[in-house]
Parts: C-alpha cells; structure tokens; sequence
C-alpha cells in the first residue's frame, strides 16, 4: 500500500470526517473508496469507447431489420422530449476530471 498526502480544503475535510463518522469509517476508507469509484467510472466509458470504436454499423442494420414493427408493450412506450428541454443525446459529457 502506498501512502499519499493530501491538502483538502478545511470546508471539505470537515465533510469528509463527518460522512466517513456518519457510515462508520475512517477518512481513509472513505477518500479510498471515492477514488475507486471514480477510476471505475472513468475506465468503464474507455472501455465503452473502445468497445463503440469497434462497431459494425451494418450488422447492426442488419440485426435491426429482423425485428418486427410492433407497437410497444403497455409501460414500455418511449416519452417523448418536452419542449425547452435538450435529449439525452444532445447534453455534453461530464467530466469530473481532466485525463491524461
């Protein structure tokens, strides 16, 4: 194991020792385990990435022509934009980070 130091903000160290107390864990456990569970988001949208940049556009055509056009099953409709709102699609990525 390595040992790392750390500045934080006092606001934000305050926060910590608090939520960490709150769930009944060190500091330590709790700055771990933020740290894990920001590598595992950033390293699944890689994977995602490349898994995307290996794509067969059409096969997937293909795929999609053997599914018959059929209305939806009741609960399983798609809702559709409201005005003013942008899709899914449209909103920019968040990054918590800047990589490499």
């Amino acid at each position: 194991m390595s040992m790392l130091s750390l500045r934080l903000p006092d606001s934000l160290h305050r926060m910590v020792r608090e939520v960490a107390a709150k769930d009944s864990i060190s500091i330590n456990q709790f700055i771990a385990t933020a740290v894990a569970e920001k590598m595992s988001a950033l390293l699944t949208e890689d994977y995602l990435e490349q898994r995307a940049r290996r794509a067969d556009p059409a096969g997937f055509d293909r795929i999609l022509r053997r599914v018959p056009d059929v209305p939806p099953l009741p609960g399983d409709e798609r809702e559709l934009p409201r005005k003013g709102r942008r899709s899914a699609e449209k909103q920019p990525a968040r990054r918590g980070l800047a990589r490499r």
